[in-house]
């Protein structure tokens, strides 16, 4: 066997290893290109259509021409006969000699991809924000106090000393941001604004 099937046959693997790894998804081909008119000697996936036999691509045509061509041309925007979006990736093997002998190219189907994504980020996106910011996690009694200590010192005042509109607009807050759900709130709320338990209840009417 010479250098040149040697290497085309090892590559023939990798096509069809690579293409089976990502089913529906992605072609991979393999070029011989010391015979241009039937260059495709391997496919997997069969995405465009193509079949073992068929005749070489531009790229691939451009690549036997001129033995300075790029060996790898990495991700470039491409499409499939259907039109659907590729991305493709073509790499050219050499023998020892330096001539390219065959190329190993893949085309990947971005129009799934693209499906997704824009399903993804109308999942992702959220409307108008929240009047007050939230924070998801357990609130606590310290937390309570904090907030109603900064509520007050904020405006010039103790808690205690609050104006009683100022007291209604704090109850109502810290139930919009669920810190009466803790247990005990409420008689701490009370103990800390000076209030009764029945003021707390009015101001939440």
């Amino acid at each position: 066997m010479t250098e040149d099937e040697l290497l085309l046959r090892e590559a023939e693997k990798i096509a069809h290893a690579l293409g089976r790894m990502f089913p529906g998804l992605c072609e991979v081909v393999l070029h011989d290109l010391r015979d241009p008119a039937h260059a495709v000697r391997a496919i997997e996936g069969g995405l465009s259509g193509r079949a073992v036999g068929d005749p070489a691509t531009e790229l691939g045509l451009a690549r036997i021409a001129d033995a300075s061509f790029p060996d790898v041309l990495q991700n470039y925007p491409n499409r499939f006969p259907d039109g659907r979006p590729a991305k493709s990736t073509s790499i050219g093997l050499r023998n020892s000699r330096g001539e390219y002998v065959a190329a190993l190219c893949l085309n990947l189907d971005v129009s799934l991809l693209g499906s997704a994504a824009h399903a993804l980020t109308r999942l992702a996106a959220t409307d108008a924000p929240a009047p007050l910011t939230e924070s998801l996690r357990a609130r606590t009694a310290d937390e309570l106090r904090a907030v109603v200590e900064d509520y007050a010192t904020e405006r010039g005042h103790t808690p205690r000393s609050l104006p009683a509109a100022a007291k209604k607009d704090l109850v109502r807050a810290l139930k919009e941001r669920g810190f009466l759900e803790l247990k005990n709130a409420v008689p701490a709320l009370t103990d800390l604004l000076g209030i009764s338990r029945a003021s707390v209840y009015n101001y939440l009417r």
